[in-house]
């Protein structure tokens, strides 16, 4: 089908932050257009290139990177704070709807504080064995070459140098290449991912690397290269060395903003379970007043979690138990025992797990999730098992992109008798 230019009004902002218009034939979505603007687009099917804003939306502001509209990694720059506060909000508020739940949504959480901490850069070769290493390009498989990125903190400033460096090491294979950086307390933290085994030429060549670009780290699929010294993460009381590329939250202050929230509303439990705990983000800052038995699937994660809690001698009694949640959630037998619960699975949500909440009368659980799709749906799990939802709020810590994070907190009566069976999924 041929391109064609057509003029079109953006009645709102979708999921992904683009802009939304009806066309002839349904709906037509055209990135980098707003609400309420009447635009110019090249059209093929249900997608749409924006080609002109012909009256601009009066909540569009200046893009502040040169590489807006290009880099994948931001979707909506020009959208004025109320308005994209309203719209992340929103994400959230049409997930619990479509799932058939009725509650108020706080208003979003700024958890962006500096900056992301962690950013995965991408390396691919030219014709020539010429590394170009940046960031994917929106809706395609190129590279976007940078300089710097202005939404990551300050700490990952050695981040690009570093990921080009390593990039130009391993060059002869041309082989696509993921460079996971973290941003630790001691310095930079980097695994790569896609080349496949070392040579000893090729170890020595990064341990130089790692040794210029004063790197902490540095790991290839997660298998060791160099450690200069330990990474550390400061999670409350607790220092945690975590393994190479374990989930962490993308921003500092997200991570604080979150493991606040739930250690406000869970200061009087005194048995916590914590679920998809991997390196302690939550685990580590509720020992400091509740006991904690925490699960992941992830055992270097849990090792992690563990040696921290062990080095602080003023936190509570802190256990671990490798489990895969998916294969094998918790029974009400297990969950029975604790005052409160907290679960923060991978975007897949926790629907297994959920479903076991709501059979057994656990009086405090907190639902964590960047996923506005899966949440809502657990959630749907956990309400008709007695469970009423306390607070919902949406914290911002990917700034800029269509993601946001969710933090649920239910509580549940356990003197009062169940409403039915009846489980949605």
């Amino acid at each position: 089908m041929t391109n064609q230019k057509t003029q079109l009004q953006i009645a709102r902002l979708g999921q992904r932050g683009e802009g939304i218009a009806q066309g002839e034939s349904g709906p037509v979505y055209i990135p980098y257009a707003l609400a309420g603007e009447t635009v110019l687009a090249d059209v093929e099917g249900d997608r749409g290139q924006l080609v002109e804003i012909l009256t601009p939306s009066p909540e569009r502001i200046a893009a502040f990177c040169a590489h807006y509209g290009i880099c994948g990694g931001c979707a909506v720059q020009t959208l004025a704070p109320a308005g994209y506060s309203s719209w992340k909000r929103g994400l959230v508020r049409n997930a619990l709807k479509h799932a058939g739940i009725t509650a108020e949504v706080r208003d979003l959480v700024d958890a962006h504080g500096v900056g992301r901490r962690r950013a995965t850069f991408h390396a691919r070769f030219g014709s020539k064995g010429e590394a170009h290493v940046g960031f994917m390009k929106a809706r395609a498989h190129e590279i976007v070459t940078v300089d710097a990125c202005p939404i990551l903190a300050p700490q990952m400033a050695g981040a690009l140098p570093a990921a080009r460096a390593i990039a130009s090491i391993l060059q002869a294979a041309r082989n696509p290449l993921d460079i996971l950086v973290t941003a630790t307390v001691t310095g930079l933290d980097i695994d790569i991912k896609g080349h496949g085994p070392l040579t000893p030429a090729l170890t020595d060549a990064l341990t130089g690397v790692a040794e210029e670009h004063d790197l902490t780290r540095l790991s290839n699929h997660g298998l060791l290269v160099i450690e200069r010294r330990a990474p550390i993460l400061r999670m409350g009381k607790a220092e945690v060395s975590p393994p190479s590329g374990a989930f962490l939250q993308a921003t500092e202050a997200g991570e604080i903003a979150l493991a606040s929230a739930i250690a406000t509303h869970f200061a009087g439990a005194r048995r916590v379970l914590d679920l998809f705990a991997g390196v302690g983000t939550f685990s580590l800052r509720l020992a400091e007043t509740a006991q904690i038995h925490a699960i992941d699937s992830d055992a270097a994660a849990l090792a992690a979690l563990l040696r921290a809690a062990r080095e602080r001698r003023d936190l509570r009694s802190v256990t671990v138990e490798t489990r895969d949640l998916f294969r094998r959630p918790l029974s009400g037998a297990e969950l029975a025992p604790y005052d409160a619960v907290v679960f923060d699975p991978p975007r897949a949500g926790a629907e297994a797990q959920a479903q076991a909440l709501a059979t057994i009368a656990v009086p405090l659980v907190a639902a964590v999730s960047c996923n506005p799709a899966s949440f809502a749906r657990d959630i749907a799990l956990l309400v008709p098992g007695g469970y009423t939802i306390e607070s919902i709020t949406p914290f911002d810590q990917f700034r800029y992109s269509p993601h946001v994070e969710i933090v649920g907190i239910l509580r549940r009566d356990v003197k009062k008798p169940r409403k039915g069976r009846r489980l949605l999924g």
